[in-house]
């Protein structure tokens, strides 16, 4: 890797072939994935129906730009609002994108500048989105950062209540916050900030990046705390693996984001559509969904059973197949552990494993993961001692 920048702490593993919850390193060493690409290949990897409408698309066009109509924009983006409380969709590339896209809208609509976002909230890496985004360590080195974000407590609904008035523009948050420790949003929290934004004219937007597109058992995590967003983002799981992301708006932002407001040259591309129609075709079926969402409640069953008498476990705690264990010490020596025995899971901060199987995993699949957690945790337990 010695001319790409060292951005990544890569690990010392290469993956040269994945099909569905499996996946396999250069040495041929076979891993049962629940990181799936950080919530992205939530069909699991390679998914046939997937890639077979990336073949056929791959016979067709590849890349025309938006000068052009486009027919499959038009069924991804009616995917996207019969399943949402949206109704016009933006696409782009990346969940940074959608929600430089989100805070665009916002401030050119209301003609306001403040924005709230939330301490330990993630965004996105872009200028605006790192602006966004609630954690010093994403700010530190690049100088002065957009103005007008305002960082608030996650679920303090008086600090919230305090800092509201006319001169915000929006209120940008996550369900859960996923790369800041898997917090869930307390629900009459979330129904908060839509209140306030209701009465101060503020535009109410939901991440929905890593939350989005099944991962918590609904189409949009949002549902679950019976909210209506102004504006929701997606991407990750949206296109099985391919780049693709989209911001959903109400009807009155439409005048906002006008022709010659707003583009992206890849945004909406016939590749991308094809792989989102055919990945979210799958996931928003309601038989799809009741069944991540039984999964999700026994992955948590079983993890909250398994590792209750491990002392060094402080929470167990997320919604769906998005969860997160906080341990007492850094996790990163149990990431690398799991890793030896073929369990591929990632960090939430410094102290917490995130969990992210693909929404195809299997009850048995999650047996095989808790029962390594337990073990490798009950081994650090008692070192610890």
């Amino acid at each position: 890797m010695e001319a790409v920048f060292p951005t990544y702490a890569r690990w010392e593993l290469e993956i040269v072939k994945a099909e569905g919850t499996k996946v396999y390193d250069q040495n041929g060493k076979e891993y049962l994935d629940f990181i799936a690409g950080i919530a992205v290949c939530n069909l699991g990897h390679r998914p046939q129906v997937v890639q077979k409408a990336l073949e056929e698309q791959l016979n067709k066009v590849w890349h025309v730009s938006n000068l052009f109509q486009s027919s499959l924009q038009v069924e991804v983006a009616k995917l996207l609002t019969d399943n949402s409380v949206g109704d016009l969709v933006f696409f782009c590339n990346s969940g940074a994108e959608a929600n430089e896209a989100a805070i665009k809208v916002a401030r050119k609509h209301t003609q306001k500048s403040k924005i709230i976002t939330f301490k330990q909230s993630f965004h996105g890496r872009t200028f605006a989105t790192m602006s966004a985004t609630g954690q010093e360590k994403i700010h530190t080195g690049f100088g002065p950062l957009l103005e007008e974000f305002v960082y608030l407590p996650y679920n303090d609904e008086n600090e919230l209540e305090k800092a509201m008035g006319d001169d915000v523009a929006a209120i940008m948050v996550e369900v859960i916050q996923g790369e800041g420790g898997v917090h869930p949003g307390e629900y009459i929290f979330l129904q908060k900030c839509e209140q306030l934004c209701k009465k101060y004219g503020a535009l109410f937007i939901v991440d929905e990046v890593q939350t989005g597109i099944g991962r918590t058992g609904k189409a949009f995590a949002y549902e679950h705390a019976e909210i209506s967003p102004d504006v929701i983002t997606v991407a990750k799981g949206l296109g099985s693996g391919f780049p693709v992301g989209a911001m959903i708006g109400k009807k009155f932002l439409g005048e906002t984001f006008s022709a010659g407001v707003h583009g992206s040259t890849f945004g909406g591309n016939p590749l991308a559509m094809a792989a989102a129609k055919a990945t979210i075709t799958e996931i928003f079926n309601s038989k799809f969904l009741q069944d991540v969402q039984e999964k999700g409640d026994y992955f948590l069953d079983q993890l909250t059973n398994g590792l209750k008498n491990i002392g060094n476990v402080r929470a167990i705690r997320g919604k769906g197949l998005l969860l997160g264990i906080e341990w007492s010490e850094g996790a990163t020596e149990i990431i690398t552990e799991l890793r030896t025995h073929g369990l591929l899971v990632l960090t939430a901060g410094p102290n917490v494993i995130r969990l992210l199987p693909p929404l195809i995993v299997t009850k048995e699949e999650i047996d095989i993961a808790v029962n390594l957690i337990k073990d490798v945790l009950l081994k650090k337990a008692a070192a610890i001692k």
